[in-house]
């Protein structure tokens, strides 16, 4: 009963996380890409320091430091991730993103069936490139935003690992959100005009933060106590797909099939990761 509880808690994460995606994007002609981060960020952060109070412990200056470093990776991939999917579909943002956990997971393992898994990926983005008729018409400069987002995902869960082996995980998302929170708060001033915020619109943000963070975070973490690290990463694996459909229904993003096998590529190469890999790298993203 307990691992189909967390089996749930995962699915709904992953709903929640893609819908709040999909609501953030339908926000961004309000609000712009950057002021949308930063309110993610802010909002979460508030609650989560709410919930689990970081202030009422004493921390060294180098795992400040390391703290530091982890929230401003993850604002900077969450910033990319928000300016990737103003100029692609969703569910391609995603895939693309997915390189950075499968590229830690598989650098942290030496068998030879990694291989597969590399060439599956290389596959996915070579048919997402807009580089002929197979491809529908994509911004490249969108696709180079997923991938940098990417790699500032990959970096973050080398240093989620860091920061929590020294921090308990809630309380270093809380810390770490702070500091994402002041890391895109410049690029997003120029963003701000609470002047032309309504009632209605804050209302909007605030479901957006809370879809996109809290609540993902918190399902997340009660899986992870109930079922296996690689099980978790397999069933993380259907988050690409997950966000090509929150993309259709609610962005009217119609993808080729090209572009659905290139997800399902990505996803192969994800889920057959988490399977193989010697020690699995959870691709949580708060």
């Amino acid at each position: 009963m307990e691992k189909l509880v967390a089996i749930l808690c995962v699915f709904i994460a992953i709903l929640s996380v893609q819908g709040g995606a999909s609501f953030a994007k339908q926000l961004f002609p309000l609000i712009g890409p950057q002021a949308a981060t930063f309110w993610r960020a802010s909002i979460s952060a508030l609650i989560l320091l709410i919930i689990y109070r970081p202030w009422m412990q004493r921390y060294s200056r180098s795992t400040l430091g390391i703290v530091a470093l982890y929230g401003v990776c993850l604002g900077c991939m969450n910033m990319t991730f928000y300016l990737a999917i103003q100029k692609i579909p969703l569910g391609i943002a995603v895939a693309l993103e997915f390189t950075g956990p499968l590229a830690v997971a598989i650098l942290g393992s030496k068998k030879w069936i990694d291989g597969l898994w590399v060439l599956f990926a290389l596959l996915g983005i070579a048919l997402i490139l807009p580089h002929s008729d197979f491809s529908q018409s994509i911004d490249i400069s969108g696709v180079i935003l997923a991938l940098v987002a990417g790699a500032f995902w990959g970096i973050y869960i080398v240093m989620a690992k860091k920061v929590g082996a020294r921090i308990p995980g809630g309380a270093a998302t809380a810390m770490g959100l702070t500091v994402a929170s002041l890391t895109v708060v410049l690029p997003a001033i120029p963003h701000f005009a609470l002047s032309t915020y309504t009632g209605v619109l804050w209302i909007n943000i605030l479901a957006m933060a809370v879809l996109s963070g809290a609540i993902p975070f918190s399902l997340e973490m009660i899986a992870l106590r109930r079922i296996p690290s690689k099980t978790f990463g397999v069933l993380m694996s259907l988050e690409p797909a997950v966000a090509a459909m929150m993309g259709l229904v609610f962005l009217s993003e119609e993808l080729s099939s090209i572009q659905w096998l290139a997800i399902l590529f990505v996803m192969v190469a994800s889920c057959g990761s988490s399977l193989t890999s010697r020690r699995t790298e959870v691709p949580v993203q708060p």
